[in-house]
């Protein structure tokens, strides 16, 4: 496996013919291409604007130190697990995983702690030594969140088809999964139990897929929260090796990934993608192409707005990006046992009440800190004491609206002056305190701290508006009728947006994609390879 994947466009730009072009290196365009190129035997080209490969899941480094910046834990990666086969197939099996602890998430509302343990019926059980009297109300919820997540299956199936078929199948396929897509989580939970405080706690994961429970749709909670039911992975060696497993895949068929290679548009020709222009002016042509730079980008950067139909930028408008946030990469001079740190994610919160508190703290920029997420890569990976010994990291994430910092857009990256310096002090000053409220013995030990925004997102990943989650997961989102196939010919869509949020939801979108593009009989073969 490579140590540092793909060519620079720049130095090395890549020479043709191709079958297909994958604008974007997120999990979603990394597994599409991968699958076009063991199923399809296609020569894919892989374009990434950012210098590192891997979108969500590359990672960072200064002196004695790495950080990832999107991936912090997975679930269903047993053994036995659906992601596990999938990754397997797009991957060659090259990747490894670490479990996390068995308390793979705890749950701390206003300093009392509630801990998710691995397995279902231990799940029920250990939430209900904290409430008794509930037991039989969150035994209902995970059943429910099961049922759930098992009728999205056919519900992205249908996202795949191709349109006629999807015209006579795709309502029964959509069913089950859209009454559940058009409620809210609180809506739902609300029939389940009146304790306010269980209801915090049951949405306590709510950050990954980062809206609170009166705004997000409860099938993309139940989907959350099952992943995890069978506990929590990390992959061992971080998470950059994720994109270098991909590349052998491609590059066995005489694909290239090619990094700091900027797509300016799709070239459409008598209503047919044909390939792509680049920000340089290059051409590279191609009769298939796979966006996986998101709906944003693609509907209204990427095509030429004659070729966006009026009907579809009205579906479009009905959609609004996700949050945007703050990440504060920490460093410390100690290994994790030193320290006492474990791969336990810690979610922090004032109060059981999230949209209040979100409310407040959008109203209020001085208002607690609706919610503060804690991630220990460090701890969580095997392979880190031997790669970088002695040193120990800490990622804290919390919420930060677009136009928090939207004065500061077009200016350069670490030159945005002394006011923005300021807000990125303040904010770094209460995220510390934050963890150190639970975490004492860090207190004085920080030997790195590095503040990343919403503009930094938009630097890094081009997502407008410096969302973490493409599309936000609303229940509109998941009545819009986005699908692989786009009206223009030819050209397709995945990762994220295409499914739901996260690594998981992007190799899924990636899949789908390869499906769409080769047929049901290889989307049979990744899914269920042997």
């Amino acid at each position: 496996m490579s140590a540092f994947p793909g060519v620079s466009h720049k130095q090395r730009p890549p020479q043709g013919p191709f079958d297909a072009i994958v604008i974007g290196s997120g999990v979603g365009g990394l597994a599409c291409a991968s699958a076009l190129a063991r199923y399809g035997k296609k020569r894919v080209l892989v374009l990434e604007q950012h210098y590192r490969l891997g979108g969500y899941t590359h990672t960072f480094t200064r002196p004695g130190y790495e950080w990832d910046v999107g991936v912090h834990y997975l679930g269903q990666l047993g053994e036995k697990g659906g992601f596990k086969r999938v990754f397997d197939a797009v991957t060659d099996g090259s990747l490894r995983w670490a479990p996390l602890p068995d308390v793979y998430d705890r749950i701390v509302i206003g300093g009392r702690a509630y801990d998710f343990v691995t397995g279902r019926k231990r799940f029920v059980e250990k939430l209900g030594e904290s409430f008794p009297s509930e037991k039989d109300a969150i035994a209902r919820y995970v059943d429910l969140c099961r049922q759930v997540s098992r009728s999205a299956q056919t519900w992205y199936l249908d996202r795949a088809l191709p349109s006629w078929a999807s015209t006579l199948a795709g309502p029964l396929l959509r069913r089950s999964f859209s009454e559940w897509a058009k409620k809210t989580t609180d809506e739902v939970l609300r029939t389940l139990t009146s304790n306010e405080e269980l209801i915090g706690v049951l949405t306590g994961q709510y950050g990954d897929y980062g809206l609170p429970p009166k705004q997000s749709s409860f099938a993309m909670h139940a989907q959350l929260v099952a992943h995890y039911f069978g506990g929590a992975w990390y992959p061992v060696g971080g998470s950059s090796v994720i994109a270098k497993a991909f590349a052998p895949v491609i590059e066995k068929e005489g694909g290239v990934l090619c990094h700091s290679a900027e797509v300016k548009e799709v070239l459409v020709e008598k209503g047919r993608a044909v390939g792509v222009r680049m920000a340089d002016g290059r051409e590279h042509r191609a009769s298939l192409v796979v966006s996986d730079a998101g709906l944003t980008n693609t509907y209204r950067r990427l095509l030429p707005e004659g070729q966006v139909p009026a009907v579809v930028r009205e579906k479009l408008s009905a959609l609004r990006p996700s949050t945007s946030y703050l990440c504060l990469y920490l460093g410390f001079k100690q290994s994790d046992r030193e320290l006492g740190l474990d791969g336990t994610n810690l979610w922090l919160y004032p109060s059981a009440r999230h949209d209040e508190s979100v409310r407040r703290f959008l109203d209020d920029p001085s208002a607690p800190l609706p919610m503060l997420y804690a991630s220990f890569a460090s701890a969580k990976d095997p392979s880190w004491a031997e790669r970088h010994p002695g040193r120990a990291t800490v990622d804290l994430i919390t919420v930060c609206p677009w136009s928090w910092v939207e004065q500061w857009q077009g200016t350069r990256w670490q030159k945005r002056g002394a006011e923005y310096e300021a807000f990125k002090a303040r904010f770094t000053e209460r995220m510390l305190e934050g963890l150190f409220a639970v975490r004492p013995q860090l207190r004085g030990k920080v030997d790195h701290a590095e503040l990343s925004t919403p503009l930094s997102t938009e630097h890094f990943s081009a997502h407008p508006h410096g969302e973490l989650y493409g599309v936000d997961h609303t229940p509109e989102r998941f009545q819009v009728p986005i699908r692989a196939e786009t009206h223009v010919k030819g050209l397709f869509l995945t990762g994220a947006d295409l499914v739901s949020a996260g690594v998981a939801g992007a190799l899924m979108g990636g899949v789908l994609s390869a499906g769409a593009i080769l047929g049901v009989g290889a989307l049979r073969q990744i899914m269920m390879p042997g």
